[in-house]
């Protein structure tokens, strides 16, 4: 993106940080930020100075839900999680609401590392990995409910990742470099 659709993402990064502050603080994201970011992802896109046409912002809308709908299907995100990331697609559209999801699990990744190896539980957290890998590549045989449950009995580390601080990063990343 240029410096002008930049600028014009401003109400997409106070969004972001104002949820990733909240999320970190208290591991929820109120459903009047996700809205507001949807609705205002969508109604940016019909002015003359949008960051992406009405196609592509409901496109974003729909990716940025579907692919972590999946995760929260698994129990691995929550809602506002799934919702956050649709509103992020909203301003942003498809391929890099895609991108976005992809450096959020990066970023995610390196923080469970960190937080593990500090903690001290790195073989729980790469055994509890390889579980959860293996029910995924069994999951016609186990079922999503299974999976969704070891998922959630599973974790690795002392308090869930703060999803919203991944997206925040993954999302700055992308459009600074994008």
């Amino acid at each position: 993106m240029n410096g002008y659709h930049l600028a014009m993402c401003g109400p997409l990064f106070v969004l972001l940080i104002v949820a990733a502050v909240g999320d970190a603080r208290t591991r929820r994201i109120p459903n009047v930020l996700t809205v507001c970011l949807a609705v205002m992802g969508l109604a940016q896109s019909f002015l003359p100075t949008h960051t992406v046409g009405p196609m592509q912002s409901l496109g974003g809308l729909g990716l940025g839900f579907g692919l972590t709908f999946i995760l929260f299907a698994m129990g691995a995100l929550g809602g506002g999680d799934v919702k956050l990331m649709a509103g992020v697609g909203a301003w942003v559209g498809v391929w890099p609401v895609a991108m976005i999801f992809a450096g959020s699990a990066v970023v995610g990744m390196v923080s469970v590392l960190m937080q593990s190896a500090k903690q001290g539980r790195m073989r729980v957290l790469f055994r509890n990995s390889a579980v959860l890998a293996l029910n995924l590549v069994h999951i016609g045989d186990v079922g999503v409910e299974h999976v969704s449950q070891t998922g959630q009995e599973s974790r690795s580390v002392d308090r869930p990742l703060p999803y919203a601080v991944p997206v925040l990063l993954a999302t700055v990343g992308v459009l600074l470099l994008g």
